[in-house]
């Protein structure tokens, strides 16, 4: 708990479905949330800050960070950063790490997520991680969710206490969906597609699973595709 013994938790936004719900838990469980939103370079940038920013407006957030790591693009390796390596069509069935995988982007976002919780006193740091996404990308995972949390209490400050928490990564994507109409999140602001920032493309791995649970929870997905717009 915090020195103010109110519970404070720090939410990492990108705008997408998954981090809008995992939100959505986050103000459900502590007393004040705070929004960081990390732009690494990636192809819809724009978009997801304005979805974050959107999420944010709805949660009325006074608390809110935008910052950009965008030597994660300079680094490449990923068809989300690097122009030159196509964003390929989803294959759900696949179990290869797709090409949309970032390398280790997860550390460098906990690492500034970590810093800000410490200076606000925040007990917690709350991820929309999923490891269903994309059969799952390495940093993704519950164990190395796990050892970051030993990383921050090495690292940090001996009072410093902040935990990883991480509400929805055992979900599948129907069940995030289910969860985001129960809580009344705001899904029609999030944004997930990998490729465009007007219409989501639709067959990108992320558009295909978001579209995927959203049939198979019996619902509709409130955004705009490419496809209706033909």
């Amino acid at each position: 708990m915090s020195e103010n013994s109110k519970s404070i938790a720090v939410c990492l936004v990108s705008g997408g479905m998954d981090s809008c719900v995992a939100t959505a838990i986050a103000k459900q469980q502590n007393d004040e949330i705070a929004f960081l939103h990390v732009s690494y370079g990636q192809r819809t940038e724009r978009r997801e800050r304005r979805a974050f920013n959107d999420i944010a407006d709805f949660y009325a957030i006074e608390k809110r960070l935008d910052v950009s790591i965008e030597y994660l693009a300079k680094i490449g390796g990923s068809s989300l950063t690097d122009k030159s390596i196509e964003v390929t069509e989803a294959d759900l069935e696949s179990e290869e790490i797709p090409t949309s995988y970032v390398p280790f982007r997860n550390a460098n976002m906990l690492a500034i997520a970590t810093s800000w919780a410490e200076v606000l006193s925040a007990d917690s740091i709350y991820v929309g991680a999923v490891f269903e996404d994309s059969s799952g990308y390495p940093d993704c995972r519950p164990e190395f969710f796990a050892a970051f949390e030993k990383t921050i209490d090495a690292g940090t400050k001996p009072e410093t206490q902040i935990k990883i928490v991480t509400p929805i990564i055992e979900f599948s994507k129907a069940e995030i969906v289910r969860k985001g109409i129960e809580l009344n999140a705001p899904l029609n602001l999030s944004w997930s597609c990998y490729r465009n920032e007007d219409f989501a493309c639709g067959t990108c791995d992320s558009c295909a699973l978001r579209l995927r649970g959203f049939e198979q929870a019996g619902e509709i997905d409130p955004i705009a595709y490419q496809k209706n717009q033909e």
